[in-house]
């Protein structure tokens, strides 16, 4: 312990010297993290403290810039050790996890509960229009005035110290939940013998082998509760009765009555969640969240959900009557049950558009989706990426490039895209170092966390369209870091609103989906032949095919999440029972489920970023469907001036201006909500 204290030792702690100054992953050890934290920790208070008690005027300079700087070291540390913990985790790394979190959550409190330091900031905020702030200055002084008041700054010492332990007792929760959902997704594993492979296509057979193998049943097939496993085995298996298994182990996730249920936990957070926006002066929690949001209200959330739950179930109901209709004319005597829907859609896809999964999925190597995300980056904004060879990552199976413009770096991005059991399930976008210019350009370290199924020793992981969208999306939020172009660390890439957030990266979807870019890139993975045309036209007009169970299984999530959060102080709360109970109240078709069920709904119990906020999804569509149409309306989906104005206003600008000022100022006018209903085929939904 004392060598790991020692600061030229602990690799943490150290300077960090290889190439890009990334993490030296070689070298750090679960071991490092805690008196790498205990040594940052220490640090970043007294910085804060000497902040806080600068005996000098409060100025932008000593007080909002040195707030900038503080705490660097712990961001460091901080960023490796959840990036790890989410994708290359152990049980030494979730036993830290689970003891940091309230401590990580005590020191953010003592920080925005500093009364000295609060006046600073109070005080500069009443003189904000002094002329020496730019406008990037005068949004990080308004962001920071609003983090310390919506935290609790400036209440009564009572109500300080509740709501400190109640942000601890939240941060132990979340990283509790998480750890239960990724427990029981490695615990599960369907075993199959060859009588039980009736339906399943060669990938997904190969991919079953190869899973049973690596845990030791040679000559078995293993299906997991990994998306890129369970969803092909959901759309193909001829077998009911193994659908209906599978489905159910996917559906209880954190609901086994064990040590990883999550229910009670799930409860108990969303009853601290309301008695801390009851102490901030909310009406309820849901109130609270959405208020420094676009939407500002969840009126305004529910509005839009329900502007497209409507359409949704009756576009549903119409898809269960013709998946029903095909369950009859094969002899079925039953009812169309969620472990079915996904099993009888690809039937009718096939049926009604001469197309499978089966068929398509040969011509999207995972290899070439990544080159056709980097090209669309290129045409887009100038980019280049170079894969290097020289930075030891933190797994075998991640994956480095110098992204350069104009000859010159800009960012290192890491590619992460296959399923492990030490990674959570899922996918998103992380940074180990995010962009800044305070002192001296800091060049961000933006990362890609995928699940993908892969691929056998020397043959080429393949996607389905589906995974080939998460691929463009994730990249999306990818660039939102690799574009960031600010001062200050505080609005740097993705530190924007939710409903912001998913914007540029749903946006970046719509370049996959182009002719000219899957002509390119959809390449046969055994013959190098390109998609054929027929095969590409019948990919494009089914695009909107399956959009009512779509459209339905996430909006459901979404008036879930907000009816939760909607309850101004639960008693007694059954989440499940409250989960059925909204379903029914709103009309959920019986053969859907929820795209993520209460007890395993990692986006918004995991920590606070989609919490009362799994809407945002829906809030951004609008924005990416009107956005898309800008270059649609130009006749180039390259258009250089259209994607010049993206850059500036969106991708490069993270949160240094109001979200809605930068829309139109890239767009010229405010989002069309129409858009949504047209990229969705809901705007002219004929009577049931």
């Amino acid at each position: 312990m004392e060598q790991s204290c020692d600061k030229e030792k602990n690799p943490l702690l150290a300077p960090w010297t290889g190439p890009f100054e990334a993490p030296p992953f070689e070298r750090i050890e679960p071991a490092h993290f805690r008196p790498a934290f205990e040594i940052a920790l220490k640090d970043a208070r007294a910085e804060i403290d000497a902040i806080a008690q600068n005996p000098e005027p409060p100025t932008f300079a000593n007080t909002i810039e040195a707030l900038e700087r503080s705490g660097r070291s712990l961001e460091r540390i901080a960023n490796v050790f959840y990036n790890l913990a989410g994708s290359a985790t152990n049980d030494e790394l979730e036993a830290i996890e689970r003891e940091m979190a309230p401590i990580l959550s005590r020191h953010r409190s003592e920080t925005y509960f500093n009364e000295a330091l609060f006046s600073r900031v109070e005080a500069l905020k009443a003189d904000e229009a002094r002329p020496e702030l730019d406008e990037e200055q005068a949004r990080v002084l308004e962001r920071y005035h609003l983090n310390f008041t919506r935290t609790g700054a400036g209440l009564t010492a009572e109500s300080k110290a509740r709501l400190a332990e109640i942000a601890e007792r939240l941060a132990s929760l979340g990283a509790r939940f998480g750890q239960n959902v990724l427990a029981d997704e490695k615990s599960f594993l369907l075993l199959l013998e060859a009588g039980d492979l009736e339906g399943l296509p060669d990938f997904l057979v190969k991919g079953a082998a190869r899973t049973a193998t690596e845990r030791g049943h040679l000559g078995e097939y293993g299906i997991t509760l990994s998306r890129s496993s369970i969803e092909p085995f959901l759309q193909f298996s001829a077998r009911r009765d193994l659908r209906e298994k599978a489905f159910r182990a996917w559906a209880a996730r954190g609901e086994s009555g064990g040590a990883t249920d999550n229910r009670a936990i799930a409860a108990e957070m969303v009853s601290l969640r309301a008695e801390r926006a009851r102490l901030l002066g909310y009406e309820s929690f849901a109130h609270f969240r959405l208020a420094d949001t676009m939407a500002k209200t969840p009126q305004a959330a529910l509005d839009l959900l329900r502007s497209v739950w409507e359409p949704g179930v009756l576009r549903a109901q119409r898809e269960e009557e013709a998946l029903q209709a095909i369950v009859a004319g094969e002899g079925g005597n039953f009812k169309v049950a969620p472990w079915d829907w996904r099993y009888y859609a690809e039937k009718r896809r096939k049926a009604e558009f001469d197309l499978d999964e089966g068929e398509i999925k040969p011509y999207l190597q995972l290899g070439q989706l990544i080159e056709a995300a980097f090209h669309a980056a290129n045409r887009l904004f100038g980019l280049n990426f170079e894969e290097r060879f020289d930075i030891k990552l933190y797994h075998p199976d991640a994956r480095a490039w110098t992204v350069s413009r104009g000859g010159e770096p800009i960012a290192l991005f890491i590619g992460d895209y296959f399923a492990r059991p030490s990674k959570h399930s899922g996918a998103w976008m992380n940074v180990f170092r995010g962009q800044q210019k305070l002192d001296e350009p800091q060049l961000p370290i933006i990362v890609n966390v995928m699940n993908f199924a892969k691929g056998g020793e020397g043959e080429a992981s393949l996607l389905s369209f589906d995974d080939a969208r998460t691929l463009f999306h994730e990249f999306g939020h990818g660039l939102h870091g690799i574009l960031s172009d600010v001062t200050y660390p505080l609005i740097s890439g993705t530190n924007v609103a939710r409903d912001f957030v998913e914007f540029p990266s749903q946006l970046y979807e719509n370049w996959l989906e182009q002719p000219e870019i899957l002509r390119r890139f959809a390449l046969h993975y055994r013959t190098g032949e390109p998609i054929p045309e027929a095969l590409l036209a019948k990919l494009l007009s089914a695009r909107r095919f399956n959009q009512g169970f779509a459209t339905v299984e996430y909006a459901a999530s979404a008036l879930v999440d907000l009816g939760l959060h909607l309850d101004p102080a639960p008693q007694d709360l059954d989440v499940v029972a409250f989960e059925r109970a909204e379903l029914a109240r709103v009309g959920m078709p019986d053969a859907i489920a929820m795209r993520h069920r209460t007890p395993h709904f990692q986006h918004i119990f995991s920590g606070e970023s989609y919490s009362a906020g799994y809407y945002s999804y829906l809030w951004s569509e609008i924005l990416d469907a009107d956005g898309f149409e800008a270059f649609q309306e130009s006749g180039d989906i390259f258009d250089a001036s259209a994607a010049r104005r993206l850059h500036d206003f969106v991708y490069a600008a993270g949160g240094s201006r109001d979200y809605e000022i930068a829309y139109r100022e890239f767009r010229g006018r405010a989002p069309s909500p129409r858009a949504l209903l047209r990229k969705r085929g809901l705007d002219a939904e004929p009577a049931a």
